[in-house]
This record gives C-alpha cells, structure tokens and sequence, in this order.
C-alpha cells in the first residue's frame, strides 16, 4: 500500500530544495534521471555531468535535460569536477555516476575502477577544495560493496569485502567517502542499495527490463545464473526519496552509511515469474542458462537503521513497482513500434 506524505510536509521538502544548487553525477543513468527530475520539479537549481549522450534515456526522453545545466565531461577530469563545484557554487552532491554492470565490470576491470574509485576520489578532492560551498554530499554505494556474508540481512556495521571486480569497487568507493569524512571532516553520506529497477532502465541484460521487454515482444526471458540467487529489488521512485530525505538531513549523519530496500528478499527465477504473471503471459518459460560467474548467492538489507533515524519507509511494494515499470516499458515499446510502422 502506497504511503503518502501530508501537504504541509510536501511543502516543507519543496521549499528545502528551492534554488539550491545541486550537482547530479550519472544523470542519464536510471536513477539519476528520476533525482534529476525530481530535483527539478522542487526548484532546485541543478547541473548535472554527462559523459555520453544518451537520446533513449529517460533524461532526454522525458525533456527533464532541458531544466538543468549539462555539463559534459568525465569524473576522472579533477578539474572539470573543481570547476563545476566551484562556478555552480554547488550546494549539494549527488555521486551516481558509475560503472555498473557486474559484467562488464568482470570484462574490464581496470576501467571499472578508473571510474568508479577514482571517480570517487576525484570528486571528493573537488569537493574538498570547495568545502566553504558545498554541505552535503551523497555517495552511491551498493549492497555489493558487502561482499558474500556468512550472515544476512546485511546491516551496515558489517565489513565491506567485495571479491569480484563491481562488488570490491563499491567496497573501495565507499571506503574513500568515509575516509574523507573522517579525514577531512567532508559532510558525506553512504547509500547501500538494493537492485533497483524502474522505467528508464535501458540495460537490457539486467533481469527487470530484460524480463519485462522479452515479455512484451512475446519472448522467454533470459535467466543468466540457475535461477536460484536471491536479492532485494528496490523500486527507484522509493530510492529518490531515500536519496532526497538522507541529503536534507545531512550534515547531520554525515560519516554515516544506511540501507535502502523493501526488505523482500526473492530469488530470481520467482521475479521472473512474477513479472510474467503481472503481464499475463504464465504461459511463457523463461530460458535458464545457468552461465553466470561471480554471483553471490544471497544479498538482502535490513533497512531498520533508516526507519529509525530518518524515519524512511518504502512507499511502494514490489509488484506496485514491478506494474509501474511495466507500464513504462510498454509505452516505449508502442512508440517504437509507432515509429517502425511510419
């Protein structure tokens, strides 16, 4: 059941961010294009990097690209990082930006820390020059940065012990935020998230999209692993708001780390069958493989931490979020198909 939020705190949340300058890393990503968006629909005054231009994302698709400052460029150019910080007079930081898909992370590791570590590193340094502008600062983790644990749900005092190139490149990201933290007294924030899912999501060899695009075009869904791994699935318009509430309480929790899931762990042979209930095609058999290396058997967060100091709570269930991205997947297939027809 959805949550909502009275008018008089809607308001409170609008006026926070009104004209604040706000600088978003990985905004034609998924998540990135709804913090974007919604960053912009609260006044914020928002610029956002760009390394490649992406007409299919939700970012161009949706128009928000046109109520922000684009900046092109790269995280690993220090000085293009200091210079946005600096003439932007960037108030708060949202780092997304990142490279991450397991496996291209798996074929390509040395790029993968090149931009998700040093990344890291190059905007916090950016930010530590610009420490008389900028006030908070939220840093992108992942529930991968946990590693394989003897113990779950993961909770956020347990050590962070990635094995695999994506999973240690989290783990060394989210080491490097904290140490600027304690180091130099940065107002950063960590997020470890669940696997989120949502429209806009155009990495179609991640399970949601690709199950819910097979499906529509009336194909089975390709399984990579044997089906069997189990995760959280996190619906992104509930990470946008875990995002904004973290950042609007900072720099009071700054130097802290907090989980955000739905708490619902499912194996991924039953997401898959369960978006193939949602779209009433029972009768397709989704494809097992059974190829995947460098899984981790069983990844899922307790979020008891954010409920209890930012009084977070998931607005939406799995299947509310699962028919939601469904629906924007079949409005992108129509307008395709539109757009073939013509």
């Amino acid at each position: 059941m959805v949550q909502r939020r009275g008018a008089l705190e809607d308001m409170e949340i609008k006026e926070f961010w009104r004209d604040r300058a706000v600088f978003v890393t990985g905004a034609t990503g998924l998540l990135g294009s709804w913090i974007t968006e919604a960053l912009a629909d609260r006044g914020a005054q928002v610029a956002c990097l760009v390394r490649d231009w992406v007409p299919q994302s939700r970012l161009v698709q949706s128009s928000v690209w046109t109520r922000v400052n684009l900046v092109r460029g790269e995280l690993e150019d220090l000085d293009l990082l200091t210079r946005i910080l600096n003439e932007y007079e960037i108030d708060t930081v949202f780092h997304l930006a990142a490279q991450t898909i397991v496996g291209t992370a798996a074929r390509s590791a040395l790029s993968t820390f090149e931009s998700n570590i040093r990344g890291t590193w190059n905007l916090l340094e950016a930010s530590k020059t610009c420490s008389r502008l900028v006030k908070r600062i939220v840093v992108a983790s992942s529930d991968k940065a946990y590693g394989e644990q003897e113990r779950l749900p993961y909770t956020e005092d347990m050590p962070l012990q990635g094995r695999f190139p994506y999973d240690v490149s989290k783990s060394c990201a989210d080491l490097v935020a904290l140490s600027y933290f304690h180091t130099y007294g940065l107002p950063v924030a960590i997020t470890r998230c669940g696997n989120l899912f949502g429209g806009g999501d155009l990495n179609f060899n991640r399970l949601v999209p690709g199950s819910i695009r097979s499906a529509l075009r009336g194909e089975a869904p390709v399984i990579r692993s044997d089906g069997t791994p189990v995760r959280d699935y996190f619906y992104v318009r509930d990470a946008v708001e875990a995002y904004l509430q973290l950042a609007e309480r900072l720099p009071e929790f700054a130097g802290e780390a907090f989980n955000f899931g739905n708490e619902t762990p499912v194996s991924v042979l039953d997401l898959v069958r369960r978006i193939l209930c949602l779209m009433g095609k029972d009768s397709i058999d989704p494809v097992i493989l059974n190829e995947a290396n460098h899984e981790i058997p069983r990844q899922y967060l307790d979020c008891s931490k954010a409920r209890r100091l930012l009084g977070w709570t998931p607005r939406f269930g799995l299947e509310e979020g699962l028919r939601e991205a469904i629906g924007w997947y079949a409005g992108q297939e129509r307008v395709a198909a539109a757009t073939l027809g013509t």
